[in-house]
């Protein structure tokens, strides 16, 4: 009876601070006039008008006071919203626990990184392997590379014997990177900074240098040109970095966008890997035993993800989905080592696999229906045991060293903070070796996963996630989160964000559309191109099931997405806009005919195609692109466009374009703001601080769309109360 009376009074409590759409107070906005200098391009015998391309320099001061005047306009609009001082002080309130990684092992030392709460950055402590944990002291803190957080530790590398440290830093986001070498006994950087670096890891030959990749410096602004020929380099310790050997990439004739080189953990290969596109790679490799050994070509082809993982000596262990959609193992010698001589090892399934290394074992992550499912093989490829895991969600880790006795992996779902366990290899035992201590109970939550059709009949998973005991009546506040491209894989993952949103009584779903990698590479092509539409369907099939299965309506329904997400958001508010109340596109790939003009974008035509290609895809991308298809006089959604000023990977011009389109055309009353975070890039490395404040306004901005005057309630910190 208690109980019921608790949650009777909860409900009250949230019904109470209701108002209905209706009532909403209209806050004013002025937005600044944007200046329209029109542009025609030709394409296919059509002349497309393009009156915002000024917006594209971002080195004009005509741009930058744009950027400026509408964060002024934004930020009056945000600053009425009467509960964004709440929204923030519980965002901070919940983000404010002590976060650790993963051990991880280098020379004498035991590493991990740590976070106390609130830093802006993540703390790398290290202890003498052996010792007690307690003894850690701080190796290096990115905190003191700038006060406000807005320099970001990027990648790190050991060398093999542990007393030297590589690691790339970003400054105010950009994917551009420099790379700094330090003495980890004496923690004295050692020699000049590399700069000029882009899309690259570090890889130590033993103890003499590393390999890293990088473009020529481009012409022009370094955030928005354009940069497409890759380049693997090797730099020798103790000498300059324009001393550093060319080692693959730079012929004209033959454009690689992104090249990788990875040296194997018994330094006896290198690893080139060279892609056109962000999907499908070619493959070699060079035997670094014999100092004039040739490179010597696996695969001279783009058609496959194919990458090695792991040799024993002149065996290699080779990941593909080269005849396989959802990937294999095959073994090959390095002598003979085309496709023509693999034997498989483990093979495909209908299920796709992650394989990772470690202790002298195999494990394979396989994604059951977007959730975990791990398999440990042995080197003959023996099936050694199904690893028990701590519940339905997302396992990651399962990586060690050959020498390594145990290894560490996390688990998480969408209401289980992310815990890490300790894992015995030989004896198949896992123990809980670190759980969060946040303000979080997961047992008020439930989530589950369903499916539903697509416009053309196809079954797609969803998760939905809220609170237990939630009234289904059309009238809950729900995100509608979703990505659908590049093979990329949603699975379930805790967040604080959502957490907030959440307690406040919100429903967060993500369906795992097409595009993705969920089911493979057929469902990653379903999603491609002239199928492309596909991942807008799936999207607009999933906001109909909420409705018609009354979790909410179009009322109360906001959809976001990010990047490639930031399309899919963008897509279907200009196809659908009667369906969603809110629309909140981040950092998004808006100007469907300019995309590959900017940067690193060309690389990504194998998902989308380009403008250039032939008519028809030239008409199927102006079909859906979001900054061509605003209409005059239609009722967009209440919509708040994200970016960031250093955004270099998706330039902030889609979004700059997008939102002046919107500001021109739309009817009605709903808002159509851009909020511009400076000294701010695509997402990675951006401070914890600004991170709050972002979805402080997101929050804020959606509920206050939605028609709440007053937030509604922590429910039970009011019973409590």
């Amino acid at each position: 009876m208690k109980k019921l009376l608790l949650v009777a009074l909860a409900l009250c409590i949230f019904v109470s601070c209701k108002n209905e759409t209706e009532n909403l107070k209209t806050i004013s906005v002025n937005y600044p006039e944007t200046n329209k200098i029109n542009v025609v391009d030709t394409l296919f015998g059509e002349a497309v008008v393009d009156p915002y391309r000024w917006l594209e320099d971002d080195k004009s001061k005509e741009t930058e006071a744009w950027v400026k005047t509408q964060n002024i306009s934004t930020f009056g609009y945000l600053d009425n919203i009467p509960y964004r001082e709440e929204l923030k002080e519980r965002l901070t309130k919940l983000w404010n626990y002590e976060k650790i990684g993963s051990p991880f092992k280098e020379g004498d030392y035991t590493y991990f990184y740590k976070n106390d709460g609130l830093q802006n950055q993540y703390v790398i402590y290290r202890y003498k392997t052996g010792d007690d944990p307690s003894t850690a002291e701080v190796f290096l803190d990115p905190n003191t590379f700038k006060e406000d957080g807005t320099i970001s530790l990027g990648g790190t590398s050991f060398s093999k014997d542990g007393k030297t440290l590589a690691y790339s830093i970003s400054e105010g986001g950009s994917d551009w990177r420099k790379i700094l070498i330090m003495d980890t006994e004496t923690k004295d950087i050692i020699e000049d900074t590399l700069v000029d670096i882009k899309f690259s890891g570090m890889s130590w030959y033993k103890n003499e240098g590393f390999y890293y990749s990088s473009y020529d410096k481009p012409k022009g602004s370094a955030l928005s040109a354009k940069t497409d020929q890759h380049k693997v380099y090797y730099h020798k310790l103790g000498t300059k970095q324009s001393q550093d050997q060319l080692i693959f990439g730079g012929t004209p004739e033959e454009k690689h966008r992104y090249i990788y080189g990875g040296v194997t953990e018994d330094d006896h290969y290198l690893v080139i890997s060279p892609r056109v596109s962000t999907s499908g790679n070619k493959l070699y490799i060079k035997d670094l035993t014999k100092p004039s050994a040739p490179l010597i070509e696996i695969l001279g082809h783009t058609d496959s993800d194919t990458n090695i993982i792991e040799n024993v000596g002149s065996k290699l262990y080779i990941m593909t989905n080269l005849g396989a959609p959802n990937e294999k193992i095959v073994t090959v010698d390095a002598s003979n080592p085309t496709p023509e001589n693999w034997v498989d090892f483990i093979p495909e399934t209908e299920n796709v696999l992650t394989p990772s290394t470690g202790g002298g074992y195999f494990f394979a992550n396989y994604m059951v229906d977007a959730v975990s499912k791990v398999l440990q093989y042995d080197y003959n490829g023996k099936l050694v045991r199904e690893i028990e895991l701590p519940g339905v969600g997302s396992a990651r880790g399962f990586g060690a060293k050959k020498k390594d006795a145990e290894l560490y992996y996390s688990f998480t779902n969408y209401v289980t903070p992310g815990s890490i366990y300790k894992y015995n290899i030989e004896k198949g035992t896992s123990e809980l070796y670190r759980k969060p201590d946040i303000d979080f109970n997961p047992d008020h939550y439930t989530s589950k996963q369903i499916f539903y059709k697509s416009k053309d009949g196809t079954k797609v998973p969803m998760i939905i996630t809220h609170k237990k005991g939630l009234e289904l009546n059309g009238k809950n506040p729900t995100i509608l989160y979703g990505y659908g491209g590049f093979n990329v894989s949603l699975t379930p993952s805790f967040s604080i964000a959502n957490a907030v949103w959440m307690e406040q009584g919100g429903i967060y779903a993500v369906p795992n559309l097409r595009g993705g990698g969920e089911y493979g590479k057929a469902w990653h092509d379903a999603g491609t191109k002239l199928q492309k539409q596909n991942v807008f369907d799936d999207f607009i099939a999933a906001a109909e099931y909420l409705i018609s299965e009354n979790y909410t309506s179009s009322d109360y329904l906001a959809i976001r997405g990010g990047s490639n997400g930031g399309l899919l958001v963008g897509a279907t508010m200009t196809q659908r806009p009667d369906l969603m109340k809110v629309a909140l596109p981040a950092v998004g790939v808006l100007d469907m005919l300019r995309y590959h003009t900017f940067t690193a974008g060309a690389g990504w035509a194998y998902d989308y195609g380009t403008a250039e290609d032939s008519k028809e895809m030239f008409d199927y991308l102006k079909g859906y692109s979001p900054v061509h298809n605003v209409k005059e006089g239609v009722k967009y959604p209440a919509t708040m466009v994200t970016t960031g000023d250093h955004d270099d990977r998706v330039v902030p011009a889609h979004s700059f374009k997008f939102a002046a389109e919107l500001q021109s055309k739309q009817s009605g009353n709903n808002p159509t703001l851009i909020r511009i975070e400076t000294d701010a890039g695509h997402g990675a490395g951006t401070p914890v601080s600004k991170t709050i404040e972002q979805y402080a306004d997101i929050y804020g901005f959606t509920l206050y769309n939605m028609g709440y005057e007053v937030l509604p309630s922590k429910t039970e910190e009011k019973v409590k109360g």
